[in-house]
């Protein structure tokens, strides 16, 4: 059986989310072979600035799995994570982060704070940086470019 495609079911999500009008970014969660949750941005339709893809992944994670720690679980998204969603990755023990493209202005993983670098980061996740930039990226450009013209 043929393993799932985390990163372009993320961009699925990614892509779902531009069209409610919301930054495109997605994000799945994912143990083994098996897609345990997913979700786009939603900070727009939920007026909640944390309504990140990271953050609703997470919760709904979570909530699936009755527990509030996500140990031996991976997290594709299509964009670097902000501080607020690896201070979320760190505290849920997620065990490994593919992100595809950097995100130089809110980026807190390999730009910005450098959140898992920090002495106060409890748990520090195996990282993945630029799985499916290339595409991540087009998606966020023309996102951001329809909006200027």
């Amino acid at each position: 059986m043929k393993r799932p495609d985390f990163m372009a079911l993320a961009l699925k999500e990614a892509e779902a989310a531009a069209l409610r009008g919301e930054v495109p970014v997605g994000a799945v969660i994912a143990s083994g072979g098996t897609v345990v949750a997913s979700a786009g941005n939603r900070t727009r339709e939920l007026a909640d600035p944390t309504a990140h893809a990271e953050m609703l992944a997470i919760r709904e994670a979570c909530r699936k799995l009755s527990a509030e720690r996500l140990t031996g679980h991976d997290l594709y998204v299509t964009l670097e994570p902000c501080a607020m969603c690896a201070g979320a990755i760190s505290f849920a023990r997620l065990r490994r982060l593919y992100f595809g493209a950097a995100d130089e202005k809110g980026g807190a993983v390999v730009n910005g704070v450098r959140f898992f670098t920090s002495p106060t980061c409890h748990h520090v996740p195996d990282i993945y940086p630029g799985m499916a930039e290339t595409e991540a990226a087009v998606l966020l450009k023309g996102f951001f470019r329809e909006r200027r013209d």
